[in-house]
């Protein structure tokens, strides 16, 4: 009985606490400007496009053309992309504007370049249908 207290608990606390997931102090929710769209990354002189598509797919395609299939995620003040068993993440507090380059240095203490070719308008946080 006590552990279904515990369980529901958790659950609820969960639920309420669902919809201020990922936002911003300003509403902004990390990733949805660039959901959909795709940055260049310039790393040691190479650059390379990533594409962020929908439910945290990635794909990276290489100045030779080829496809790197991944995943990316944008949560804790960090943007993250894994390709297979490697994983680098980059500082991410504010959202990307089209066309505005950004300097970051990853948790590979690799320093890259990074421009978003298009953007969506960040999504900020709804008062939803009770308001």
């Amino acid at each position: 009985m006590v552990g279904r207290l515990i369980t529901k608990a958790f659950v609820g606390a969960m639920l309420l606490g669902a919809s201020a997931v990922g936002l911003t102090q300003t509403g902004w929710a990390p990733g949805s400007e660039i959901m959909g769209q795709s940055v260049q990354v310039e790393t040691n002189g190479v650059t390379n496009t990533v594409f962020f598509d929908p439910g945290g797919v990635a794909r990276i395609q290489t100045p030779g053309g080829n496809m790197v299939p991944g995943t990316w995620t944008a949560a804790g003040g960090q943007l993250c992309l894994s390709t297979g068993s490697a994983r680098e993440c980059w500082p991410y507090s504010q959202p990307f504007q089209a066309g505005q380059q950004v300097s970051l240095t990853s948790s590979c203490n690799a320093a890259s370049r990074w421009t978003a070719l298009g953007t969506n308008q960040p999504q900020q946080q709804s008062a939803g249908e009770r308001g």
